[in-house]
């Protein structure tokens, strides 16, 4: 393990997690409907995504990138797409009750929707080889350093989530079935917003 590395990484998958974008806005609104666990759920699947992405670039697996970026038009087509749907989806939704909890396929749900979601936008991987190859982590560089980087990324953006569905879930009980379904629709609307942009970068 490279503790140096790890720390960058750290500091990076928390930069990168931080600002609020449609999985951010994705993350607080399964927070409010089902709790920590089903925001942190969201959460971690970004993570995993950043963390897939990060491995791409650390570890210099450029026919994949190549694959990938060659193909991002396609992929933000159907990011674009799943915004929308996950848009409309939310607007029209009931307010859940305070007192539901997520079921384990609900959470498996929450993951790996949130990974696919986040893996539609291959420029990632531009972004995450620029960051590596700022922090020291050139084409040569040893499998070691690259593999504790990826953790560190991994780890931070994890914190993020962690951090954010803990804090937004404390306001759950603090809202009533007025402010929930407000929550709803603002955020359906914001997510369509951004699917919308999406689409129309294609």
């Amino acid at each position: 393990m490279e503790p140096s590395f790890f720390l960058k990484g750290l500091v990076v998958g928390f930069s990168i997690a931080a600002p609020v974008g449609p999985i951010g806005v994705l993350c607080i609104r399964r927070s409010l409907a089902g709790g920590v666990a089903l925001g942190l759920a969201t959460g971690l699947g970004a993570a995993t995504a950043d963390a897939i992405y990060g491995c791409v670039a650390g570890f210099g697996l450029t026919a994949v990138s190549s694959f990938l970026v060659q193909r991002q038009v396609w992929l933000a087509l159907i990011g674009g797409v799943f915004l929308c749907y996950l848009g409309l989806h939310t607007f029209f939704s009931k307010p859940a009750s305070e007192t539901a909890q997520p079921s384990s396929q609900s959470l498996f749900t929450a993951y790996t929707s949130t990974v696919l979601l986040t893996l539609t936008n291959p420029a990632t991987i531009l972004s995450f080889v620029a960051v590596f190859a700022g922090l020291g982590l050139g084409a040569n560089a040893n499998y070691v350093a690259a593999a504790a980087l990826v953790l560190g990324v991994f780890t931070g953006s994890a914190l993020w989530w962690l951090i954010l569905s803990n804090g937004i879930a404390l306001l759950r009980s603090r809202l009533n079935s007025v402010w929930m379904q407000a929550i709803n629709r603002f955020s359906g609307l914001v997510l369509f917003a951004f699917g919308l942009y999406a689409l129309s970068r294609v």
